[in-house]
């Protein structure tokens, strides 16, 4: 069957708009008890963001649920990575995100988690899939025991122990932290959890209303912390996105610290401690070239997957590796969890900052990235890359001039844009070359 409700992320789209509609919803919900049930009553943890529709989405699928015979554990907001967390930690059966993580307020999505917090592989939200189509068109009956819903008070609390613990509670005084929540899922949590290891912190966007989560401000707006982290003589600004599941940084001098930065901080000082787990760590089509020459000198290996965070955590969990990320700030601790993490990000690498005592830009220079650009074009379909013969055109020009670079093409798997990526050893044939495939996208595909 064709997957057409499931992207790269879960489900995603417009709140009230399929394929986010209560009703598809309601039959998520069912469709995720029945799968999970295996011969006994099963239990999922439910937890959402910001988001108005979060409501909405919450009620249709705690219905669904219980309809379906499962118990639910409602958690409220919290960052994606708690809710995979706690899912673990209650022995539940799965989890469930109500979020459209970095996305406008009137997007929504659904996140799916297993028993042990990783997203399902392909197979699986196939086999949801088929379920929820099942039940659509009236095929499916559901005449199990009917379920409850059970609201969990303490999960808060039990998310900022856990992440203190990711640094042995160690304590964080001296640093002045600028803290952008994104009126996201984290706004509760996080400056919690940094006040409390003795950090000074500034916290921005902390004040959800169910339409500004994300609104100029978060992981994808880093120009809100660098303006707040020089006017306040700050070390860091973190920045978060309305799901907490990634990060952006600045440093003191107002630089940005992208995922690529972090990721490669973490590597070297596990690898220093003895700790990254076959000297590897796994990266996505994204990451820039730089990372992989600069950490080959230290003996350390590079694997690349396919761009999304759920691809990396397969390769570290296949392969036993402890650390992979992306460059949009997804960083996954193996030590520490089971998806991107922004809020434990941050505290490691405040953590080397501190035991270091080494500001952010001197650790950020661990290594030099190459010229790398990347557009975003709006797109009004997604005809297949081959048959767009002026983009094929152009790709083709750029990998001839690019002897050392390489050029990347793809559709996103969770918004409507055609994402390019350029890259090379020079800065002004990088930038020529992206803009004449991103001229020639907008041409043929461009909404």
């Amino acid at each position: 069957m064709a997957r057409t409700l499931f992207g790269t992320d879960g489900i995603r789209g417009i709140a009230n708009r399929e394929p986010m509609t209560p009703e598809i919803a309601l039959q998520f919900g069912k469709a995720v008890a029945r799968h999970f049930r295996n011969g006994r009553r099963p239990v999922v943890v439910v937890g959402k963001d910001t988001r108005l529709s979060g409501y909405i989405f919450e009620s249709a699928l705690t219905a669904g649920l219980c309809a379906a015979g499962a118990t639910v554990f409602l958690v409220g907001p919290l960052p994606t990575p708690a809710i995979a967390h706690i899912t673990k930690s209650f022995a539940a059966d799965a989890g469930i995100v109500i979020t459209a993580s970095h996305n406008p307020a009137e997007h929504n999505g659904l996140k799916l988690f297993d028993a042990e917090g990783y997203k399902l592989p392909d197979e699986q939200e196939e086999a949801i899939e088929q379920l929820i189509h099942e039940g659509l068109d009236g095929a499916a009956s559901y005449d199990e025991p009917i379920g409850k819903a059970k609201r969990i008070d303490d999960a808060r609390g039990r998310y900022i122990e856990f992440a203190k613990a990711t640094i042995g509670s160690q304590r964080l005084k001296g640093l002045r932290v600028v803290l952008d929540c994104a009126n996201g899922a984290a706004y509760s949590v996080t400056p919690v959890i940094l006040k409390e290891l003795g950090a000074e912190v500034i916290v921005l966007n902390d004040k959800p209303n169910g339409t500004n989560i994300n609104e100029g401000c978060g992981a994808t707006h880093p120009e809100v912390i660098r303006d707040a982290v020089l006017r306040h003589s700050a070390d860091i600004g973190v920045a978060l996105d309305g799901d907490a599941d990634r990060v952006i940084m600045v440093d003191e001098q107002g630089n940005d610290v992208n995922g690529d930065h972090i990721l490669a901080m973490c590597a070297l000082d596990l690898h220093q401690r003895g700790l990254l787990a076959r000297e590897t760590v796994v990266v996505t089509d994204y990451t820039n070239l730089g990372f992989d020459e600069t950490l080959a000198k230290k003996g350390i290996m590079t694997i690349r997957v396919r761009n999304g965070d759920r691809y990396v955590i397969e390769a570290m969990r296949e392969h036993g590796y402890v650390l992979g990320g992306e460059q949009s700030g997804h960083i996954i601790f193996g030590a520490h969890g089971t998806t991107g993490d922004g809020t434990i990000a941050a505290l490691q690498v405040l953590r080397i900052m501190h035991t270091s005592e080494q500001p952010l830009s001197a650790l950020a220079r661990c290594f030099t990235a190459w010229p790398q650009l990347i557009r975003a074009v709006h797109v009004r379909e997604k005809r297949p890359l081959e048959s767009l013969p002026a983009v094929q055109k152009a790709i083709k020009e750029a990998e001839q001039e690019l002897s050392q670079g390489r050029v990347f093409v793809r559709y996103s798997g969770t918004e409507s844009k055609m994402r390019i990526l350029v890259e090379g050893k020079n800065e002004t044939i990088v930038k020529k070359h992206a803009d004449a495939i991103e001229a020639a996208a907008k041409q043929e595909v461009g909404a």
